[in-house]
Formats: C-alpha cells, sequence, structure tokens
C-alpha cells in the first residue's frame, strides 16, 4: 500500500503477534505498530493522535463479518482511507524442543480453532480457546510446555521465541481478512481516479419495498454494489441500518444520482470513505472475468 498517510505509529486490536498486528507490518512496513487491548482502544488512540492510524478488522473470508464493527464506525468520528487484505496462514508453534508428535493441548483463538479441526483431530489432541492467537502464543511460551502448543503467525512465533511445527496448518487455504485503515481525515481523492471504493451507511423505515426503492438508484444508473449487509439499531426490530460498498466515487454522475434517489428514501446517508480498491480486490475481479 502507498503509505502517502501523516506520520506516526498504527494501531490495531490484540497483543503484539496478531494477525491485525501482521497485516499493519505487510501493509505499513516502515511504521510503528501499536498493539491496544479493544477495538474502541485502537480508534480512540487515532482520535487522540497517538497514533496516525487503525488497521481494523471487518470481515473474513470463512468467518465473515467481524461484530461490532459496523456499530462503531458511524459513530468514530474517523474515515476509511484504504483497505488491506492479509491472508491468514495458522502455524502451530511450540516452545523449544517440542515435537508435534508430543502435543496433547491446542491452544487459540475460538475462530482460529475452527480454522484447523483437520490439524487437532489428526494430532488428536484437545482445542483449549483463549482470548485471541498471539496471546494463546504468549502463554505457550510462557508455560514452556512441550505437551501445548498453539495455533498463530509466523509473526507470533519470532515475537515469542517459539518454534513453528508445522506451518499452514489452515483446513482452507483461501483464509483471509479485510482491513479497513482508518484517519482522522478523510482521504481526498479525484473522482476521475479509476479503481475506487466508497463506504457508507444509510437508513431506511421499516415498510414494505423501502429498501427496493431505496436501491433502484444504483440498478439504473449502473453502480456496482460490493457489500450490502443489515444491522439492527439499538437493539430495536424496526429500526435497520444498512452498510453498503459501492465501486465509484460520489461526485461521478452515476453515482451522484443513485445517492439522490436512495436520499430520496432514506432517513440518513454517512459516508464512511472513498479510498482506493486494493491489489488484491483488482487482481481477485480479473481473475474472475478470466474464469467466466
Amino acid at each position: 500500500m502507498i503509505d502517502d498517510f501523516p506520520a506516526g505509529p498504527i494501531a490495531f486490536q490484540g497483543a503484539p503477534g496478531a494477525y491485525s498486528d501482521l497485516a499493519c507490518r505487510t501493509a505499513f512496513p516502515d511504521r510503528e505498530t501499536m498493539p491496544c487491548p479493544t477495538f474502541e482502544a485502537a480508534i480512540e488512540s487515532v482520535r487522540d493522535g497517538v497514533a496516525a492510524l487503525a488497521m481494523l478488522p471487518t470481515e473474513n473470508s470463512l468467518a465473515g463479518r467481524v461484530p461490532d464493527m459496523h456499530a462503531l464506525l458511524p459513530e468514530s468520528g474517523l474515515a476509511i482511507v484504504g483497505e488491506h487484505f492479509q491472508r491468514v496462514q495458522h502455524c502451530l508453534l511450540g516452545p523449544k524442543g517440542a515435537t508435534a508428535a508430543g502435543i496433547k493441548r491446542v491452544h487459540s483463538h475460538a475462530v482460529a480453532l475452527g480454522q484447523v479441526r483437520a490439524l487437532i483431530h489428526e494430532m488428536g489432541a484437545q482445542s483449549v480457546i483463549q482470548a485471541d492467537t498471539a496471546g494463546a502464543a504468549a502463554l505457550v511460551a510462557l508455560w514452556n510446555n512441550p505437551e501445548d502448543a498453539a495455533v498463530a503467525s509466523s509473526l507470533a512465533a519470532e515475537i515469542y521465541s517459539l518454534d513453528i511445527l508445522r506451518p499452514n496448518v489452515e483446513d482452507a487455504p483461501h483464509n483471509t481478512t479485510r482491513f479497513y485503515v482508518m484517519a482522522r481525515i478523510p482521504r481526498v481523492m479525484p473522482p476521475d481516479r479509476p479503481d475506487l471504493i466508497t463506504s457508507f451507511v444509510f437508513r431506511v423505515r421499516n415498510v414494505p419495498a423501502a429498501l427496493y426503492k431505496a436501491l433502484g438508484g444504483f440498478a439504473t444508473n449502473g453502480v456496482n454494489l460490493t457489500r450490502l449487509e443489515s444491522y439492527m439499531i439499538g437493539g430495536h426490530f424496526a429500526a435497520t441500518q444498512f452498510l453498503v460498498e459501492i465501486e465509484g466515487h460520489p461526485e461521478t454522475r452515476a453515482v451522484r444520482l443513485a445517492l439522490e434517489e436512495l436520499d430520496f428514501f432514506s432517513r440518513e446517508i454517512r459516508i464512511l470513505g472513498v479510498y482506493p480498491a486494493a491489489e488484491f480486490r483488482l487482481a481477485q475481479q480479473v481473475a474472475g472475468v478470466d474464469a467466466d
């Protein structure tokens, strides 16, 4: 990713060595990474100027959307200024001298354990849920027991001085997490720049055909929707918010007309960010065209 953002650390949720940490280092190799205990703390660090950017996961190709992110972003005071796709390559990590054959307990985050079921079944080991992958690696290093292993990243192995007993142990080879890059100031993109993504949220009343009418303008104006998700607001079944991502800039004619039609049927529209599509996305689009 081209790094033309203000200087400063990039914050993430999790312990050092988490996949979010790996995403930060991959996308911004020259920046210091800042671990935070929660998503809210990572957002606050950027809002308060302690960090320049935040790397926040939004969806995973296996696990789906990241819970609560839809509720945090609109009220965060930050803007989406980029996206990053991080390949999740789980490794079986153990203390020095341990062997895969001697492992009796495998520690990791619940989602990660669910993504290495074949490995755990093959080993006949017990799954032990921990708060996160990097935290599991830290515990295994602390215990220094050859019967305990962690499922985490190769970065976690490096940070906590663990051996990689087996690399790439995930069940699905396409396991990928998409991240939003967040900043205090929105990124100003020229409307005629190609391959832009616009993210926004809107609300409609819970009445028949409201969503159909609200989104009709995107179809009639030839604007491609790449993401559409609904969420309840404040626990009320009659109040629904939608997170939408489209291809294009709000100031281009087609998108502007589509948003005007959306506004006519909506109670609120809030732009979260306009940013370049990641190379990973563009490569998948090309591969999809070739496959057809």
